[in-house]
């Protein structure tokens, strides 16, 4: 598997390096760097990492959400997945909503979110008048059917 370096800066004491759950796993576990915060139901909240990343030009940095922490406490971020550019210099920080019908609390250095580094195509738009057929045409949503 290929790996590549990239730098990263703690802006604060309480940063932890993103860390990976196994020799597999695609995204690396953002850690709570913020005080214990609760968070009500139906409500979001900014939660520090204490953390600015370098991403070469060509990647960029996906935020997705942990799967226990979504399924045990209803806790995922609150754009679905994050997007922090190759140029972005700032402090990662993830808005986590609560999805729950219960207050959940998060602690500080608990894993809120995981990060995958990918590679992405930047596209020149070309406004045309017609595009190809295919099978499924205009199809949408459901139109490849239930199962």
């Amino acid at each position: 598997m290929e790996t590549m370096t990239l730098k990263i800066k703690k802006l604060g004491n309480r940063a932890v390096i993103p860390t990976y759950g196994s020799d597999f796993s695609a995204g690396a576990d953002l850690y709570s760097a913020s005080d214990d915060t609760t968070i009500l139901p139906g409500q979001s909240q900014l939660i520090s990492t204490q953390l600015s990343f370098e991403i070469p030009e060509g990647y960029v940095g996906l935020i997705y959400a942990r799967s226990g922490l979504a399924t045990k406490k209803g806790l995922a971020p609150a754009n679905k997945v994050g997007v922090i550019d190759s140029d972005y210099r700032g402090e990662v920080l993830v808005c986590l909503h609560n999805h729950s019908s219960a207050p959940q609390t998060v602690v500080c250095g608990e894993r809120i979110a995981q990060i995958v580094i990918t590679p992405y195509l930047k596209c020149n738009f070309s406004p045309c008048d017609d595009l190809s057929d295919t099978t499924r045409g205009q199809g949408g949503f459901g139109s490849t059917g239930q199962k």
